[in-house]
């Protein structure tokens, strides 16, 4: 899922950095020194589950967990997506610089939309956190695809193109990520129902 450097334009490298910088000066805002130490644990926890490799023929997929840190951190999640991305490509060549704005976009928009449709929904803690997992992944696909047709309409053509692979390798992704956040969202409430019900 992580773009790597050379993929995107010009063109598309600004506008991905600028709106991942109005991402990032959104959740600035919002943050107080309250929300520090779980903005910190969850950039840790996306950093190190993004890492895992899920080997899904012909291709790999690896934990994105956007639906379970929007629901945590809502508009701020952009500011625990961004220096996890920039440690994994700098550490790790995992990702690109270049691309580093995309990557976080294609993480921070459906963290938020997973926040707001939680928080939205009139179901039991497991249901919805289930629901909004499974989404988030879709929501991130979708961006991603928009994002590289945009780029060059290569990437969808032919029977085996990027885009198809793309979709196929990222399904079983999303009963995975469904059930793991259905899980941990049923957990917090239960535990740490302000991590999930704080004012933002």
């Amino acid at each position: 899922m992580h773009l790597a450097d050379g993929v995107l334009g010009p063109a598309m490298v600004a506008v991905t950095y600028t709106a991942s910088a109005a991402g990032i000066a959104y959740g600035i805002k919002k943050t107080d020194n309250d929300d520090i130490p779980k903005i910190a644990l969850m950039a840790g926890t996306f950093f190190a589950a993004s890492l895992i490799s899920i080997p899904i023929p012909p291709s790999s997929v690896h934990p994105l967990l956007c639906g379970l840190i929007g629901i945590i951190l809502g508009g701020k999640s952009a500011l625990a997506f961004f220096p996890a991305l920039f440690l994994q490509a700098l550490l790790f060549q995992h990702g690109g610089l270049t691309t580093l704005g995309a990557n976080t976009i294609l993480l921070f928009v459906p963290a938020l939309v997973s926040s707001l449709l939680y928080r939205k929904l009139k179901l039991k803690a497991l249901v919805k956190g289930t629901i909004v997992g499974a989404l988030s992944v879709v929501m991130t696909v979708l961006i991603l695809i928009g994002i590289l047709f945009l780029t060059d309409e290569r990437f969808a053509a032919g029977d085996f193109s990027v885009i198809k692979i793309l979709i196929l390798t990222h399904l079983p992704l999303v009963l995975i990520e469904g059930i793991l956040t259905g899980a941990a969202v049923q957990f917090l409430e239960k535990t740490k129902t302000d991590w999930i019900h704080e004012r933002e």
